[in-house]
């Protein structure tokens, strides 16, 4: 069950670096939108509580009701750390299904490959995402 509820707050965690990403450069928005809402399917198959479709943001609006996150000042920069942020969560994941049950390391298998794949298109599959 914490594995489980870890995993949901992680990709929670995406959610809102995505967010907060199309916030601050909102011409990524079309280009993000596909993946943050993976992220938040992915929380949902972790048990993690629905987020809203991918809202249109502001640039004002915080990205989490604890702190803003901080959000680098080119588009580029940006999907940079979203791709890092992308790539070791993956990593984490793909760590962490060797200690849980069948089915939950499966998900986590399943979902580390997406991370993954998002990496991948976040930098070098620009204009493919």
């Amino acid at each position: 069950d914490r594995a489980r509820a870890r995993a949901a707050r992680d990709s929670d965690g995406l959610v809102a670096r995505y967010d907060a990403v199309m916030a601050a450069h909102p011409g990524l928005t079309e280009r993000l939108r596909p993946l943050r809402d993976e992220a938040v399917r992915h929380a949902e198959a972790f048990g993690g509580v629905a987020a809203q479709p991918s809202p249109t943001v502001s640039a004002s609006a915080p990205a989490t009701e604890k702190a803003p996150l901080t959000v680098p000042d080119t588009e580029q920069a940006a999907l940079t750390d979203l791709a890092t942020a992308e790539r070791a969560l993956a990593d984490q994941r793909a760590k962490a299904l060797l200690g849980v049950p069948g089915e939950l390391a499966r998900l986590l298998a399943s979902v580390a490959a997406a991370g993954a794949a998002h990496a991948y298109l976040l930098t070098e599959g620009e204009g493919e995402a």
